[in-house]
């Protein structure tokens, strides 16, 4: 058994900003030289996420009205009011939405549907530098 680390580093622009992260997992897989494992992808951050969607406009809209739907910015949230820095709603949504991944995969390619890819998820009031770090275990 066999580990492979990579470190990202990903720039979002705005609030809500979708970025696929598919070919940096290939990529990843690719420079470990593993042909069967597990990947985990990982957001060391509280206000983004990674999850899997169709990377596709109507729904990346779909998602975002989603959240602004079940997790709304416009209410009060107990850590505004600790922080004051309006973004409480943005830590709540990445509760829900997760912070990593686990991909297996077989003969080097992970085992994602067909219209299936790994996005980051930028949650905060603005955009930020995040980190993501892919992390290999295999043979």
């Amino acid at each position: 058994m066999e580990m492979f680390r990579k470190t990202l580093i990903v720039k979002s622009n705005t609030e809500g900003e979708i970025v696929d992260m598919t070919e940096e997992l290939r990529m990843a897989i690719v420079a470990s030289k593993m042909s069967n494992g597990l990947a985990c992808v990982f957001v060391p951050h509280s206000t983004a996420a990674l999850i899997t969607i169709e990377y596709e406009p109507g729904l990346q809209k779909d998602l975002r009205k989603a959240l602004d739907h079940s997790i709304p910015k416009g209410i009060e949230y107990e850590h505004h009011l600790m922080w004051g820095d309006g973004n409480g709603h943005s830590h709540v949504r990445s509760s829900f939405l997760g912070a990593s991944l686990t991909v297996p995969f077989h003969d080097g390619i992970p085992d994602l549907g067909t219209w299936q890819q790994v996005v980051l998820v930028e949650l905060d009031i603005k955009g930020r530098n995040r980190k993501v770090i892919i992390q290999l275990i295999g043979e």
